[in-house]
């Protein structure tokens, strides 16, 4: 089958936002609730190789250590104030110009324009989020995305298959007529578990990963 769709991971895909953009988020807002953690890069590191998605990583996190007081109530409830919180956190960061696009990433979505592709992002962040980390590839690359699965549109998420069987439902297109492209193992086995293609390019924290078979991106402009 031809290729029709390139759907692209969020974080560590478009851009490398883990190390120096989630994770310093997360310890302002871990600050500003009055909790003395710090996630450092070992332990953040850690964190995003055994669960996908944040607020999925707090519960974890809080589950190994002990949960905050206030949070004993409604945990759940607890997380998503402070996910929020830390997501506002994110945006600024974004806006401030510390996170920056891959090399290589805008060309590729040109080429793919260029050839009548379509382009899809599904990500386990926040849409706000991932939309922030479009902003910083222009209007015109950003409008090209023709469906954002972000969030919790899915019940399961990564390494769970759901949301690129929901990318394709989306499309109209068979799985195998779109191409994903990860930077992790947990993404990887989402995307074959939905019979898709993909191309694996290793980011910050994926660089040393073992068990990622795939095709590294040349990132060269």
């Amino acid at each position: 089958m031809s290729l029709k769709a390139l759907i692209f991971d969020c974080d560590g895909v478009l851009v490398d936002t883990e190390r120096d953009g989630h994770r310093v988020a997360f310890n302002r807002a871990f600050a500003d609730f009055g909790l003395r953690i710090d996630w450092t890069v070992p332990l953040y590191g850690r964190l995003l190789k055994q669960v996908a998605g944040g607020k999925e990583r707090l519960h974890q996190y809080f589950d190994e250590v002990g949960w905050p007081a206030d949070a004993e109530l409604d945990r759940s409830a607890y997380v998503e104030r402070l996910h929020r919180y830390k997501s506002l956190i994110f945006h600024e960061l974004v806006r401030n110009g510390v996170l920056e696009p891959r090399p290589g990433v805008s060309r590729l979505m040109d080429e793919a324009h260029a050839e009548g592709v379509r382009i899809g992002v599904c990500t386990t962040a926040r849409e706000s989020s991932a939309l922030a980390v479009l902003d910083l590839f222009g209007a015109e690359r950003r409008d090209r995305v023709e469906h954002l699965l972000a969030g919790d549109i899915v019940a399961r998420k990564k390494p769970d298959p759901a949301v690129y069987l929901l990318a394709a439902e989306r499309f109209a297109l068979d799985p195998a007529e779109c191409m994903v492209i990860e930077d992790s193992h947990i993404g990887l086995t989402a995307a074959l578990g939905a019979g898709m293609n993909c191309i694996v390019t290793t980011s910050a924290y994926t660089a040393d990963a073992n068990g990622i078979t795939g095709i590294t991106v040349d990132t060269a402009e």
